[in-house]
């Protein structure tokens, strides 16, 4: 068998254009946190969060850190509402999108109506469908027909959210996230993590299924990745020919992250400072953000945003797999004491934090819609 069998191509290549050359580490190709359990992280941020809700009198100021997101953004929160709070300079920066909801009609008239909206919005295949409410990827798809559509409409849940979005020009991902205190004129990046979508080398020889096992990182995950690839596992991919084995950027999903905080210039935050002050009520959360390539994103050029995220959002660099424990736990806490001091902020001008009940009644309402989503990409 050739020497190239399970070869992860993660360099500068189709799948991750635009990107830093990710130089593979045959010492550690998975990090030994990645995949611990949520309580486990965040058992000290509530620990803290009860702290600081004491020093401040009031355990829901997070809640209202994004004033005019629902709850902030911590749970809950529409995409498209947030999208639509752009107001004409950050437009032009955010991937376009339409938006449908599943509704009792047939699946072919729902697929007819979609096709026309698509039409209108002048966008065409292929599309990037997700979920309305929802995160970490869950229910993302990229649709390349409108059999593929159909598909993703019968089997989304009734009387759920969804939105199609122009797939994007560019390759290269990151999620950048960024701090703007109110009053402030300036904003700040706290974090920039690399997505890098994982992939596979054929060599012409070995099967789909044989190339995921013998990868260093795909090896490790391929109960991520077999399932999803189930109908081509015993195909042969030709030699030099790549495969992307996630599409979602989602390291729950198997997206690699790497701690891209090198990269963070004057330049690129002045663009997002004039970009998200455009957005009506934001000061706290991560962008997820597809761009030409490395050189040009510094300079603040060439990039188009996915999604804006609220105050639930990590700092995902903390899961590149050389990130100390320490570390990921330090950043965590900051970026909670950081949500209280804004939310502090915003309550002294008058914002009204809501209440506990209403975060757990949206809590219960997404967890209930995100395990009838479609399978994610």
């Amino acid at each position: 068998m050739s020497s190239m069998l399970g070869n992860q191509c993660i360099a500068a290549n189709k799948v991750n254009a635009g990107m830093p050359v990710l130089k593979e580490d045959s010492k550690r190709s998975v990090s030994p946190y990645e995949f611990l359990p949520t309580w486990f992280f965040y058992t000290p941020v509530v620990l803290q969060s009860i702290f600081q809700g004491v020093r401040h009198g009031d355990m829901a100021l997070p809640l209202i850190a994004n004033p005019s997101i629902h709850l902030s953004g911590m749970v809950g929160e529409s995409k498209n509402d947030i999208l639509n709070l752009a107001g004409s300079i950050a437009q032009p920066w955010i991937s376009p999108f339409i938006t449908r909801i599943k509704d009792k009609q047939s699946v072919a008239d729902q697929t007819t109506d979609a096709m026309q909206a698509m039409t209108e919005a002048k966008l065409d295949f292929p599309i990037v469908a997700k979920p309305d409410l929802g995160c970490r990827g869950v229910g993302v798809k990229l649709l390349k027909s409108r059999e593929q559509l159909a598909d993703y409409i019968d089997a989304f849940p009734i009387d759920a959210r969804f939105l199609l979005q122009e797939k994007a020009p560019y390759q290269a991902e990151a999620g950048v996230f960024y701090v703007r205190y109110p009053g402030e004129e300036q904003g700040k990046i706290i974090s920039i993590t690399l997505k890098y979508a994982p992939s596979v080398l054929g060599d012409g020889v070995s099967t789909l299924q044989q190339l995921i096992e013998a990868s260093p990182r795909a090896g490790q995950l391929s109960h991520l990745y077999l399932p999803r690839h189930e109908d081509k596992l015993s195909w042969v991919p030709a030699m030099g020919e790549e495969f992307q084995l996630a599409f979602a950027g989602s390291h729950s999903r198997g997206s690699i992250f790497k701690n891209g905080n090198q990269y963070i210039t004057p330049a690129l935050t002045r663009k997002l400072d004039e970009i998200l002050k455009d957005v009506k009520g934001y000061h706290y959360g991560r962008l997820d953000i597809k761009f030409a390539d490395i050189q040009r994103f510094m300079a603040g050029e060439a990039f188009t945003i996915l999604e804006i995220n609220g105050a639930s959002s990590e700092a995902a660099h903390i899961w590149d797999k050389n990130t100390p424990l320490k570390e990921i736990f330090s950043t965590l806490l900051m970026q909670y004491r950081t949500l209280f001091e804004i939310g502090a902020k915003q309550k002294k001008l008058g914002h009204k934090p809501p209440t506990i009940a209403a975060l757990v009644r949206a809590w219960r309402h997404e967890k209930a819609l995100t395990q009838q989503y479609p399978s994610t990409d």
